[in-house]
Order: C-alpha cells, then structure tokens, then sequence
C-alpha cells in the first residue's frame, strides 16, 4: 500500500483554526492601504524566467540559487515562479501603460517561491502583500510608505518593530563604491568566506549583508556608500530622514543595508524585529528609479515594499493575539419535518446578516448538542417534531447565563442580534 503524500517541505497549509488571524491581517492591510489610496492589481505567479534575471540581477542568490524554473512544454520557453512581487508589476504597468496619463499606486498579494532551506519565518512558498508607488519621484513617496507601514503595525496593535534606512545612491555613486569595496575586501581576501570570495568581483555589495559573524568586525570597517553620496542622492537622504522626523518615526541609519536585489538605487529600508530570531526582517522595500527603463519601458521613478504575511502572524501569535471565527447559531433538529423548517429557518437567519450552521449528517440530539457546543455557536436552535408542528423554534444559549425559550421563526433574527 502507498504512503501517505504529504506536503512539500516548506510550503505550509493553512488549516481552519489558523485562518482567521490570517484573514484578520489580510483584512486590515487592505484597509491601511486603500486609506492611502493604494488599488488592487493582480499579476501572475509565473513570469518569463529573463524578466528576474534581468530586474533582480543575475548575481544576486535569488537568481543563482532560489528561483524554481522551468521549461514550458508547449514551446521550450523558460519560465519561473515569481520569488518577488515587484518585476511582475513592473512588467504589467509597461505592458499597459499603466503610467501614462498619471502616476500609480498599486498593490498586490499572494504566494511567492524561493527554493532555499526552509526553517521559522523562511519558507519556499511564502506570502506577501507588495505596495508600489509608480511615476513618483520622492522623497515624500517614499516617506508615504515609511508612514503606512507604522500605521499597520498600530493597526495590529504590534510593537518591538524598528526602522533601518539607508541611501545606497545612484548607479555612478554605487560603481564608485563598489570599486572601493573590491579594493578593501582584496586587501583581507583570506578573512572572507566562500559566499564573500564569491561575490567579491560579482556583487560586493551583498558581502555587506553577510551574517556570518566571524566577518562582521571586517565589515564594520569598510568603506560606507552613505559618505559618498552625490548632491541628488544626498538630498534625496536627507528630505526622507526630515519626513520622517516630522511624523514622529524613529529611525537607524545603517550603512551596511543594501538589500538583495540589483533594482534598488537611494533610499532602502527594512522594518526588523528581534522577536523571530535570525529572520529579523518583517517588511522592506525601497526606491527603484532604474527598473522600469532596465525592462524596456520608459524612464519612471518607482519606490516599493513587501510585508513578509508568514512573519507578522508569527508576531500575532507570539503576542498571544488569537481571531476566533464562530457562527451565531447552531440548529440542531431531528424529523423530515423538522430539518424542512431547519433549513428554510436557517437561510431566513443568513438573510438578516447572521452566520448559521445547520447539523447535517444525523445523529441524536445529544451528539448535535456536543456538536453545537464545539462550533463555538453562541446558540442552539433546536427543532423537533413538536417545535415543527408548532412552526416554533426552542432557543437555548450555550455561552451565557439563561433557560431555553420558544420563538416563531420570524423572531429569531430580532432576538439573536439584541443579545
């Protein structure tokens, strides 16, 4: 006999008893985002694989060692699931001139794929919600979103998150820089791991990222791009930190944040936690003035954020924060006529607004009751053969103090809703 198939490792179900915490969330994400005016825009989970390599960098780990490809059978092409959010919306806003007549703020949901170890807080099927702002050209956009992340976390009533930011330039001020770092980092090329020697003639700026600790004191002491930054980017720095300072928002400026992907220029930044151990990271983003021009489009300046969804439910939860999803009413009966007057009672209740189980698969009146109670109903609507010939309906509460009562059907929904 074949075992029983169990779920990729690293792609997780969501079950029944976890899913209102996830759609409380959910729920209050879209309503911090449509108060800033941020609109639904839905794109795919599979892309054309050279829209990563090209947005994302062909050096970067995303694209060298996490993205799931693959060749599509009906013409060979090479496609991938999406590990990020903000290449497709690119894409989508070029393909439809999304950006023609006005600038966009959108944003989107759904699962992303990485295929890398899986442990708490880092899966190879994750969740994000991704906010961009499309044809703004800052700082105040990118203050905008600074200040819609800090409302969320009020809105969940999370705290413990802090801001990093940093300005990582423009693309001459990043060549100058990482020449510089090239130069530091041959200087002490036997202190650098294989992942650091690796990336030290590709990408030097993510040896900045390293958590390895035995490198970090090295790190600490390498050049910073936030010296070197040019008038523009200078200014640009410095109109974010005002808009923040303006809104209350505290912050750290941190030179070694860069993030992972080529696309960002100037302003980056991550809200972080110490509460989920190495995956410190609950949300991020930044600005991505080059991207729209590096996938073919016209020249359009763009800030954008993602919000790691499996990490804050983390943080609910470890907040002891629990959503219950229960209906109003259980109705247990028994007797043809009886489950007649059952249902139509039922739908009448979900008419009026309510939510309404009704007991299906039999059983005693004993065995519905217990059902009833494990519902987490607040009442049990019990139907019999007498109430049905009565066209009555006993009411009992299962979560209060009070006896059990008799209704006419066209009671029960005043009487449910006032108590």
């Amino acid at each position: 006999m074949a075992g029983v198939i169990q779920a990729v490792r690293g792609m997780n179900d969501v079950l029944p008893d976890e899913a209102p915490l996830w759609q409380h969330f959910e729920d209050v994400v879209r309503e911090v985002f449509a108060h800033y005016g941020y609109r639904y825009l839905q794109v795919p989970l599979v892309e054309s694989t050279p829209l990563f390599v090209r947005a994302i960098g062909e050096v970067t780990d995303v694209v060298e060692k996490e993205m799931y490809t693959f060749t599509d059978r009906l013409n060979g092409e090479s496609l991938t699931l999406r590990p990020e959010a903000t290449a497709g919306i690119v894409r989508a806003a070029i393909e439809h001139s999304l950006t023609y007549e006005r600038p966009q703020r959108v944003w989107t949901a759904g699962p992303m794929f990485r295929h890398e170890r899986p442990q708490k807080g880092r899966y190879r099927q994750f969740h994000q919600f991704d906010a961009e702002a499309l044809g703004f050209a800052g700082p105040d956009v990118d203050v905008e979103q600074v200040v819609m992340l800090a409302r969320l976390w009020r809105a969940l009533d999370l705290d413990g998150i802090t801001l990093h930011i940093n300005s990582i330039g423009d693309p001459d001020e990043r060549r100058a820089h990482r020449a510089a770092l090239v130069e530091y980092f041959s200087l002490h090329a036997n202190a650098l791991d294989a992942d650091s020697q690796r990336r030290l003639q590709t990408n030097p700026l993510r040896i900045l990222d390293s958590k390895n600790p035995a490198m970090q004191t090295l790190i600490e002491g390498a050049p910073r791009l936030v010296d070197r930054l040019g008038q523009a980017s200078r200014e640009h720095f410095d109109g974010l930190q005002q808009g923040l300072a303006d809104h209350g928002i505290e912050f750290t400026i941190d030179p070694r944040l860069v993030r992972g992907l080529d696309y960002y220029n100037r302003t980056v930044f991550e809200w972080m936690t110490d509460r989920l151990g190495a995956q410190a990271t609950v949300a991020g983003g930044g600005r991505y003035d080059g991207l729209f021009e590096q996938l073919g489009g016209k020249p359009t300046p763009a800030c954008g954020f993602a919000i790691g969804s499996e990490r804050i439910i983390l943080l609910l939860q470890s907040a002891g924060r629990t959503v219950v999803d229960v209906p109003d009413a259980y109705v247990v009966h028994a007797g043809e006529q009886a489950a007649r007057l059952a249902r139509s009672v039922a739908e009448s209740l979900r008419d009026a607004g309510l939510a309404v189980v009704v007991n299906a698969g039999g059983g005693s009146f004993k065995s519905q009751m217990k059902r009833a109670d494990a519902s987490g109903a607040r009442y049990a609507l019990i139907v019999g053969e007498n109430e049905a010939a009565a066209n009555r309906v006993a009411v009992k509460s299962l979560r209060g103090e009070g006896g059990q009562i008799d209704l006419a059907p066209d009671e029960l929904a005043t009487h449910l809703s006032s108590n």
